[in-house]
C-alpha cells in the first residue's frame, strides 16, 4: 500500500510483468515497422516512463519526439483537451506511432489524432500501455495494448494523481473502501 495525498493504492501490476509486456509489445512494434522509419511521439507528461522503456527495446529505426495534452484534474476527466504541440520534426507523409500510457474514454487520444491528421502523416497508429474497455467511448481502440484494465483509477509508472506517483516502478490502483 501507498498513499499519494489523500488517497491510499494497492499494488495492481508489478515490475516482471510490466518488463514482460514491454518485451512483447516491442516485438509487434518491431514485427509492425519493419523496414520502416518511424516518427514516435510521445504524449506527455505520463508517457514518459514507458517510451523511455518500450524504446530501449526496440530494434527499429525512429525518431522521437513530445506532445503534451491535459485532460485530467483530480482523478476526473475534465472532457475538455488542451493540446501542447512542441514537435520538432515535420511528420507529413511519414509513419507515426503515438506512446500513450493510458486510453480510458478514448477522447483526449481522437483529439490528438485529429490535430496531427491535418500534418499529414501516411499513417498513424496508437501503443498504449493501459487500456480501459468499460471506459472507453472513442472512435479507434488502440492498435497496440500493453494491458486491458478495469475502469479503476491507476497511478504509477508515469500516471499520476494529481502529479504525484509517476515515479513509482510499479502501477497502483485506487484502494476501494
Amino acid at each position: 500500500m501507498i498513499q499519494l495525498l489523500d488517497r491510499t493504492f494497492e499494488p495492481f501490476i508489478g515490475t516482471n510483468e510490466l518488463d514482460n509486456r514491454l518485451v512483447g509489445l516491442a516485438e509487434e512494434l518491431k514485427n509492425f515497422y519493419q523496414h520502416k522509419q518511424v516518427k514516435v511521439l510521445v504524449v506527455l507528461n505520463g508517457a514518459a516512463v514507458f517510451a523511455v522503456d518500450l524504446l530501449r527495446l526496440l530494434p527499429v529505426n525512429f525518431q522521437m519526439d513530445f506532445v503534451k495534452v491535459k485532460s485530467y484534474e483530480n482523478m476526473d476527466s475534465t472532457g475538455e483537451v488542451k493540446a501542447v504541440f512542441g514537435m520538432n520534426h515535420a511528420i507529413e507523409g511519414e509513419e507515426v506511432l503515438l506512446l500513450e500510457d493510458i486510453v480510458d474514454t478514448g477522447l483526449t487520444i481522437d483529439r490528438l489524432k485529429e490535430d496531427l491528421q491535418r500534418l499529414n502523416p501516411s499513417r498513424m497508429e496508437v501503443c498504449s500501455l493501459l487500456f480501459k474497455p468499460e471506459a472507453f467511448k472513442g472512435k479507434e481502440i488502440p492498435k497496440f495494448i500493453g494491458f486491458s484494465i478495469p475502469n479503476k483509477f491507476v497511478v504509477g509508472y508515469g500516471l499520476d494523481y494529481n502529479e504525484y506517483g509517476r515515479n513509482l516502478k510499479e502501477i497502483y490502483q485506487l484502494k476501494e473502501l
